[in-house]
């Protein structure tokens, strides 16, 4: 290859990881597969070393990727760098020599920097492109185990690593019933969450936040042991970081590399340090890492098989994604015979077809992926009908990624799909009704709309008389029907199953319009924005909605069939004489200490909003109470409610409060 195809390569390799680094980065999604990243990044960097040549946009001079969303931006006081990278021990060994070491899990989440300032968390701050990052406070503030008060009073910031274990993203991912709307990886769900203009939302999904490093450690400690056992002191939860040396390496490494098969948190490999501050940041830094570090990828075990069938999933939403179906292979201990290709584009980077011969492994050890195609026949056509129902399919192309969509307002697998996330907990929670059961009764012409299921009993007959019913079965169903129709307004909202419109973004936009439906329905994208929360995409999507009639129509024969509750949480404005419920609509609380009548401060909060209350992280001037059971506390939070004028109450003045008394 001479130096002009050396530099046109270069051109198309730098091309293709911007647009992965900025799906990754800025969108939270994936147009290639980890390992499929770093091997075009070696390739990238080798031709670099090789040349002599960087080309302006390279992804090796580059920290991260700029992120969009209308989160605010923040500069960092430092460039917070990423880590040169090696999948040799031996080079491990090298980089260590013969200084001692600590070796540290390489969690696989989003990165971000916090603040506090005289005991108190005033800031966090993500990682970003590496020199501006997005401010996430007030989400931090409900992460699961961060620290808002520690027990040092001067200026402190630490840097760590947001994550969402395994044992919760399989949770999240079991109370989603359509398999095309599960979440891929952890990373991402973690992503999204922490960057979630809802506070609500990041408080249900149990991100945890680890710490790996005091950014201002070396003024202070003088190991990198002393520093992470003194964040510990403080409260926080701190990487594990065993002490390592050349004799005792490599054994630590195949430890962790045993541990991460059961290990409850997402790493994608580990970091060695030096234990030594002053020498470490005596070594400097170039323009991307800093030589104090280095990660430790893992060597995939990765086995070969044959691709047989690319199966494409319809969801409820229309997205159809394609999933390769190979020959049994065992990886890391299980057989796996499946790996979601996640989007076209993927597919198409891979250029696969039936019968071509794939590396598959498991990224971070758990999820089945496709290495890379040794034959590249690039014969799997889009197809260009539904699988499910024959309707036409359509590409669209979504940010540079390319998705496939059925265009058939009655395709089955959407009207399946739409069914079982309509029947269920967060929905319309109608027990009884399984993907299958509903399978039957669609399949019988019982149900064509949703407002149908709510008519079962018209066809009593036929049900008690269908395998797996009987007249108690029926008697249960019809039961479970009856209780489902005293619901609110929020679970028929997010029934409907209107794309990117999850239950928390359902809570405010019913908020919002005070549970109208007639001014849910009417709500433009202009005003649909000036909801925290609702970004322009998202308002698009669900004005489109209601554009349709057939979607209004939907939406009326379902409330003529259920009765919409009264209460706090779902008539937050409406005066009436219900002063219990009402006591505290629209007043903003801020909670602090330990509680003792509530399991902990997030059930409290819930308790609060579901009152129709409102609960910030921060005393200011619009804050109503502050909930303390210390109310004598020389907290900040304590001292600001005072120099504000904010009435400090215990939890059993506030449940006064909630019953009715008022507390002023």
């Amino acid at each position: 290859m001479d130096i002009n195809s050396k530099k046109q390569r270069m051109k198309e390799l730098i091309d293709v990881l911007d647009k992965a680094a900025k799906a990754y980065y800025a969108e939270s999604t994936e147009i290639m597969s980890n390992a499929e990243y770093d091997k075009l990044y070696d390739e990238l960097e080798a031709l670099e070393n090789e040349t002599g040549i960087v080309l302006a946009g390279s992804l090796t001079k580059k920290v991260g990727y700029e992120v969009l969303s209308s989160l605010p931006k923040k500069a960092h006081k430092e460039p917070r760098l990423s880590l040169s990278k090696t999948k040799d021990v031996g080079e491990l060994a090298s980089f260590l020599g013969d200084k001692e070491g600590i070796l540290m899990w390489k969690l696989d989440g989003l990165t971000i920097v916090l603040t506090y300032e005289n005991g108190e968390l005033v800031e966090a701050l993500t990682r970003g492109n590496g020199e501006i990052g997005e401010v996430v406070t007030e989400n931090a503030r409900f992460f699961e185990n961060i620290p808002l008060v520690i027990p040092y009073k001067g200026s402190l910031m630490v840097r760590g690593e947001a994550i969402i274990k395994y044992s919760d993203f399989n949770r999240i991912n079991e109370e989603i019933t359509d398999v095309a709307e599960k979440y891929k990886n952890p990373r991402n769900l973690c992503s999204g969450s922490v960057r979630q203009l809802s506070t609500e939302v990041t408080a249900k999904r149990n991100v945890n936040f680890i710490v790996y490093e005091d950014l201002e450690g070396g003024e202070k400690f003088k190991t990198r042991e002393e520093e992470l056992n003194y964040l510990e002191s403080l409260g926080f939860t701190v990487v594990d970081h065993p002490l390592v040396n050349r004799d005792n390496l490599e054994k630590e490494v195949r430890e962790y590399e045993n541990r991460i098969k059961t290990s409850d948190l997402p790493s994608d490999g580990l970091v060695l340090q030096f234990n030594d501050i002053a020498y470490g940041n005596s070594l400097g830094r170039t323009s991307k890492f800093p030589r104090h570090s280095i990660a430790f990828k893992w060597k995939d075990e990765t086995a070969e098989t044959t691709l047989r069938e690319i199966e494409w999933s319809a969801s409820r939403t229309g997205l159809i994604n394609p999933v390769a179906i190979f020959d049994a292979v065992e990886l890391e201990g299980t057989t796996v015979t499946r790996a979601s290709v996640h989007n076209v584009s993927i597919m198409r980077s891979l250029k696969l077809g039936v019968g071509d011969r794939i590396k598959v492994y498991k990224a971070n050890m758990i999820i089945p992926q496709i290495l890379e195609n040794l034959t590249e026949s690039n014969a799997e056509e889009v197809p260009t009908v539904c699988p499910v129902c024959g309707g036409k399919t359509e590409l669209k192309d979504e940010e540079g990624v390319q998705t496939l969509y059925c265009t058939n307002p009655d395709c089955m697998a959407k009207r399946l799909k739409l069914l079982t996330h309509f029947v269920s907990r967060d929905a319309m929670n109608i027990a009884g009704l399984s993907e299958m059961t509903l399978e039957k009764f669609v399949a019988e012409n019982m149900i064509h709309e949703l407002s149908d299921v709510f008519k079962l009993a018209n066809h009593k007959e036929k049900i008690v008389t269908m395998e797996g019913f009987g007249e108690r079965s029926y008697n249960n169903l019809i039961e479970s029907l009856d209780k489902a129709r005293e619901t609110t307004a929020v679970r028929i909202l997010y029934s409907l199953g209107i794309a990117n419109i999850g239950l928390a973004t359902a809570k405010l936009i019913c908020r919002y319009f005070n549970n109208d439906f007639d001014k849910i329905i009417k709500a433009k994208e202009e005003e649909l924005t000036q909801i925290d929360g609702i970004g322009e995409v998202m308002a698009k999507v669900f004005a489109e909605y209601f554009n349709k009639d057939e979607n209004i129509k939907t939406l009326e024969h379902l409330l003529a069939e259920v009765h919409i509750e009264k209460s706090a949480e779902n008539d937050q404005n409406t005066e009436g004489d219900d002063e219990v419920n009402n006591a505290i609509a629209g007043l903003t609380f801020v909670i602090t200490g330990d509680v003792e009548k509530f399991k902990n401060r997030r059930e409290l909060s819930e308790f609060i909003e579901s009152k129709g209350g409102k609960v910030t992280g921060s005393v200011t001037g619009k804050t109503n109470y502050l909930i303390n059971n210390d109310v004598t506390s020389n907290s900040g939070k304590n001292k600001k409610a005072k120099e504000l004028g904010v009435k400090i109450i215990s939890e059993n003045e506030f449940l006064e409060l909630v019953g009715g008394n008022n507390a002023n």
